[in-house]
Parts: structure tokens; C-alpha cells; sequence
């Protein structure tokens, strides 16, 4: 049990990039990308009775790797935000868990996640899958940390940072549903594969126009004994065919 780096292999033209790591060998991440929205409250942890998870796909096109640049193209997506998210990976087969012990031994490991969704197109589509799985749009890594690794899932830091400053400060504690309860939610109605990835939400932000990506910027998200997830923020080119959406 240890941390093993998340190793991005690039992709030729026509090819999709993926993670690659020791701990899965022979196993592409992202399988299935599955994202979860609203699972932070304002002011700490409420009971969900009531509620369940509100589940979205996020395409694995979407993959950007530690150090990658998040491509932006205004004319397609308009207004752009970054979400610092934990993400698990999923590292056996997992059907109708009912219970989170066994739904956490279906976790490989977690890493750190940054969500960027483009607000103009979740408005245009009235919902998410389309203006979060732009090219670029799902950095991950860099490491795969074990859960041995990590006294307790539901209390770790996570902190977002744009040019150095800080857009997002809250913990894991904070989740409307844990990530046990968001394990055993998803394999009930599908099954779960090696490789498939579950972003676990973001921090709720009263204000996200502090969320707002620009090129130029460079994004980073740190979740506390996980890791820390660095992009630059770059404007679409021309002749950059791979950032095309």
C-alpha cells in the first residue's frame, strides 16, 4: 500500500488520452467519468433525508493530466470555473454494495480532481454532461493515494487556488453524502469497473464569479494528505487540433 504516481499517456491524433498506474496495471483511468453535483453544504454537513446524489457524466476526452494546460475557447464555451473536487478510483468490480465497508473496498485509491465546467453551455443544455466534458476539462492526479494512506476520508482539506489565491477552502467533512454513501449509490444502478472514476463535488462558493478561469491564470487544488493539482489556463489556438471541442 503506498502512493503510486498517475502517469498520463499522450495521445496521438485520433486517440484518447488516459492514466495510467502501478497499482492498476493494464487498467485505463478514466473508465467511466462520473460527477457529482451539489454535495457540499454552505455552512457544514446537513441530514439528506429526502435526497439522493445528483449524478452527471463528464466524458473521458475530458482528461487533462498534473501540469497540462486547461484550453479554453471562449467562443464555444463562454464563462469557465474550476471546481477543486477528491476523486476515487475505482479499483475492482462493484455491483449493489449495501454497505460502506464493502463499497470501500472497491477503492483503489483517490487522487485530486479539478472540475471545470463552462456555466453558458450548462445553462444553454439545462444540464451539465455537455459543459463539463470539453477537452482538458477534467485535470486528475498526480498521485493515486491509497486509503491506508488517509486517517478518515470525510475529513480532509481542499483548497482551490487561482494565481495564488484562495477561491475554495473547505473539507470533505462538509459532504452532503460520503463518499461510502456515494459508492454503494452508483453501483446500485450500474456496475463499477476497475478505472472508473467518481468526482465526489465541489465546495460550495456564494460567489463564483472568483471561480472564473482566464488564460493566462494557473489553477491549483490541494487536498489535505492527497496531493496538489497544478494547471496553467491557455487559450485555444489554430492549430492546437487536440484542444478542439
Amino acid at each position: 500500500m503506498a502512493r503510486h504516481p498517475l502517469t498520463l499517456v499522450a495521445a496521438s491524433l485520433g486517440a484518447r488520452p488516459f492514466l495510467e498506474s502501478e497499482a492498476l496495471p493494464g487498467v485505463r483511468i478514466p473508465g467511466q467519468l462520473i460527477g457529482i453535483g451539489e454535495n457540499y453544504w454552505p455552512d457544514g454537513p446537513r441530514p439528506a433525508a429526502g435526497r439522493i446524489p445528483l449524478v452527471f457524466g463528464k466524458f473521458p476526452g475530458s482528461l487533462a493530466g498534473d501540469g497540462q494546460p486547461i484550453v479554453l475557447d471562449p467562443v464555444i464555451a463562454g464563462t469557465v470555473v474550476c471546481e477543486g473536487e477528491l476523486a476515487v478510483v475505482v479499483g475492482r468490480l462493484l455491483k449493489d454494495a449495501h454497505s460502506p465497508e464493502e463499497a470501500l473496498k472497491a477503492i483503489a485509491g483517490v487522487t485530486v480532481a479539478n472540475d471545470v465546467s463552462a456555466r453558458d453551455l450548462q445553462a444553454a443544455d439545462i444540464q451539465s454532461t455537455r459543459g463539463k466534458s470539453l477537452d482538458t476539462f477534467c485535470p486528475l492526479g498526480p498521485e493515486l493515494v491509497t486509503l491506508d494512506e488517509l486517517p478518515e476520508l470525510q475529513s480532509l482539506s481542499i483548497v482551490t487556488r487561482i494565481n495564488g489565491a484562495v477561491v475554495q477552502d473547505s473539507t470533505t467533512a462538509s459532504m452532503v453524502f460520503s463518499v461510502a454513501e456515494l459508492m454503494m449509490f452508483c453501483s446500485r444502478f450500474m456496475t463499477l469497473y476497475p478505472g472508473d472514476v467518481i468526482l465526489t463535488g465541489t465546495p460550495f462558493a456564494p460567489d463564483e464569479s472568483v471561480l472564473e478561469l482566464q488564460p493566462g491564470d494557473t489553477v491549483s487544488v490541494e487536498v489535505g494528505g492527497v496531493g496538489l493539482l497544478t494547471n496553467p489556463v491557455a487559450a485555444r489556438v489554430p492549430s492546437d487540433r487536440m484542444a478542439r471541442v
